[in-house]
């Protein structure tokens, strides 16, 4: 994969952040480094006390604000062939009157939701007002995929499903879990991955934390674990897969609630589809578990959107009405969790077509025997 795609797909990005900055009654948008200014220039420039801000008018020209000593992040990017105006600055100087130049003394301005408060504060103080948050404008843009995010995905989906396969070479009795931890970080890493964003092996009664990561506790034959993997390749597109491994045939109540568990999950995966709401996916899989008994042991949404961040909108919960369109891309991952015992999840990253949804992941979704 390329480090970051051609130079048309930000201008497109770029155009419509404009128009919907208009449309949202907005003078401009402040967006700092991290997922949204990737989005928007294919920047991976990162700091935090010295601004480094895109700045959007809606109706002029964008610019980049940047320390001067900060320019050599932003090369690499498509600002260049964009001919972005680079607003660079020096210590001692305003970068956040920089930004502001020539917007309205009460400019209606709207920030990424991960700026920090150290530059929220001093854009405030100069507009007479708190920001709003750029979220609506941003979650527009990102929340659905174009076709060359789309191919990001399903280049990482099948890089960290290879990783998957060989599980039976590493999840072995006898073994720590950090010890399989640092043997899936290396395959993830010469699958092409830029690194392993997170990593859960959890054994046996870690198995029921859905957040677990990885322990010194030693893997036992008669366990039931849990991996879940994942993390950005090239230009940036996350991978993100669960499956749940043995060692030998589980007992009877194991493998009843896996069943239902891995029915769940096959349901939802079949309910995607355009017009669908994100919440309707969601209680297909909890209703489902509900009706085995297994309602309580399901405490966590559905699934969570995937693209730039690992996790980002559309989320697939309770209460959340947006309907799916194609292009939006999100895992689906029901898991049922008891506490001190067990834990089992299933994970795919499915994107939405016209009349259903991809996967992007082909692994198994059995309960696997090594």
């Amino acid at each position: 994969m390329a480090y970051r795609f051609a130079s048309d797909v930000y201008r497109h990005r770029l155009d419509r952040a404009r128009t919907l900055t208009r449309a949202a009654g907005l003078d401009a948008l402040v967006v700092s480094t991290g997922p949204d200014l990737r989005y928007l220039t294919g920047s991976r420039a990162d700091t935090f006390e010295r601004l480094t801000a895109l700045v959007v008018p809606a109706d002029a020209d964008p610019r980049l604000v940047v320390a001067r000593l900060e320019l050599a992040s932003v090369r690499d990017s498509a600002l260049a062939d964009l001919n972005i105006e680079m607003a660079a600055w020096v210590d001692g100087e305003d970068p956040y009157a920089m930004a502001l130049a020539g917007l309205p003394a009460a400019a209606r301005v709207a920030v990424c939701d991960t700026m920090p408060a150290l530059h929220v504060v001093p854009i405030a103080a100069r507009t007479g007002a708190i920001p709003a948050l750029a979220t609506d404008v941003l979650r527009e843009l990102r929340m659905t995929k174009d076709t060359s995010e789309i191919d990001a995905l399903r280049h990482a989906g099948a890089a960290i499903d290879r990783v998957h396969a060989r599980m039976g070479e590493w999840l072995i009795p006898g073994r720590t879990e950090r010890a399989v931890a640092d043997d899936i970080r290396a395959a993830i890493l010469d699958e092409g991955h830029s690194e392993a964003a997170f990593i859960i092996v959890g054994s046996g009664p870690h198995g029921a934390d859905p957040h677990h990561e990885f322990s010194d506790r030693v893997i036992e034959g008669d366990d039931i674990v849990v991996i879940d993997i994942g993390g950005p390749v090239d230009p940036g597109y996350n991978s993100d897969s669960t499956r749940t491994y043995c060692f030998r045939a589980p007992a009877a109540d194991v493998a009843d609630a896996y069943a239902a568990l891995q029915e769940a999950q096959r349901k939802a995966v079949e309910a995607v589809r355009p017009g669908v709401t994100a919440e309707a996916i969601d209680a297909v899989a909890r209703d489902h578990l509900r009706d085995h008994g297994l309602g309580d042991a399901f405490i966590h949404r559905t699934g969570h959107g995937i693209g730039l961040s690992v996790h980002e909108e559309p989320y697939i919960v309770r209460g959340n009405d947006i309907e799916l369109r194609a292009g939006m891309a999100f895992s689906v991952e029901p898991g049922i969790y008891f506490d001190g015992r067990w834990g089992a999840r299933i994970e795919d990253i499915v994107v939405v077509t016209e009349d259903g949804c991809e996967p992007m992941n082909t692994r198994p979704h059995d309960l696997q025997v090594l």
